[in-house]
């Protein structure tokens, strides 16, 4: 058996090394409840940018602007060293760390801000980093387009783990290719909330005889800073729960076993038996014995993208 903690805490928002090592702390505590993977929301550190749902088209750049700096300023850098203390908490305790960040781009224009999901392994080091593929509607506005070259399922002692983020989990190519890879542990940072969220993740369990983990945003506008721009008309009402949570765990097969974790902070804790992954996949194994490759094949291109192409000259 597998113990999971599924942090539903708010973040520090637009703080970074706050929010890291509000996460540390966290990855403590769960550790001290004998928990060996650890999964945080999506765009943890520093907050999911849950303004641009509010703001207006074409009537708000200059907050935008004000509101994006800020985002900017408190994304991770992973080449600069940004994450090392959330390595190092995983290494101390021993566990397996998926966590959500605004990821800045440190190689090219170091401006552009990515939706990213990274899976940390128990010795510290980074094992992969996914970059949302395609930003949902006003996200485009915020985030760069991921690329392929995250889309990978790695194998940890904790089982065999891939990460989609929010709508991309609506993508069906996206979760096949998890599948074909042999995820055992699929894992869905998100924003999103709600029935229809949730039976999307019920979907995914029947659909990948997977375990389905969602690890949702929770927010109150007690969290919100005093000085956030244009907080009084962006967010009136003081006690609202600007989003709800609602993490679970799915087991393979669609059965709901832990959660939702609903307009709440904590930790939601489950045990899962990877065994149920092989099991179910008996009746049903869409990437196994239940497809057709002469009639169906996906390929997916995981090459890093890059604007940036250097020929080198050689000198006479």
């Amino acid at each position: 058996m597998i113990k999971v903690a599924i942090i539903q805490h708010a973040p520090v928002l637009f703080e970074r090394d706050k929010t890291v090592q509000k996460a540390v702390q966290l990855i403590a505590q769960a550790a001290k409840e004998n928990a060996q993977l650890v999964i945080f929301p999506e765009a943890f550190i520093s907050g999911y940018p849950s303004w641009i749902w509010r703001l207006r088209p074409g009537d708000d750049w200059k907050v935008s602007e004000k509101l994006h700096q800020l985002l900017l300023d408190g994304a991770v850098d992973i080449d600069a060293g940004q994450l090392r203390p959330i390595q190092e908490a995983a290494k101390l305790h021993k566990v397996t760390v998926v966590c959500g960040l605004n990821e800045r781009d440190g190689q090219l224009s170091r401006c552009t801000v990515y939706n990213s999901a990274v899976i940390i392994g128990d010795d510290g080091e980074l094992l992969n980093r996914h970059r949302k593929l395609m930003p949902t509607n006003p996200e485009r506005m915020v985030w760069g387009f991921g690329d392929g070259s995250g889309l990978n399922v790695i194998n940890t002692p904790v089982g065999r783990l891939g990460t989609l983020i929010c709508w991309e989990n609506f993508m069906p190519l996206a979760r096949y290719s998890l599948f074909a890879q042999g995820v055992e542990i699929y894992i869905a940072p998100t924003y999103d909330c709600g029935e229809g969220w949730i039976g999307s993740m019920q979907h995914i369990a029947r659909e990948g005889r997977c375990w389905v983990i969602s690890s949702g945003v929770a927010l109150n506008c007690a969290d919100i800073p005093a000085d956030f721009p244009d907080k009084a008309l962006l967010y009136p009402n003081p006690d609202e729960w600007i989003n709800n949570g609602d993490s679970l765990v799915v087991a393979p097969g669609g059965k709901i076993v832990a959660g939702p974790k609903n307009k709440e902070y904590g930790i939601l804790f489950a045990e899962i038996d990877l065994q149920q992954v092989a099991k179910t996949k008996r009746s049903l194994d869409v990437a196994g014995h239940y497809s057709r490759p002469d009639v169906f094949t996906l390929h997916v291109n995981k090459e890093a993208q890059s604007s940036l192409k250097v020929t080198k000259t050689t000198d006479h």
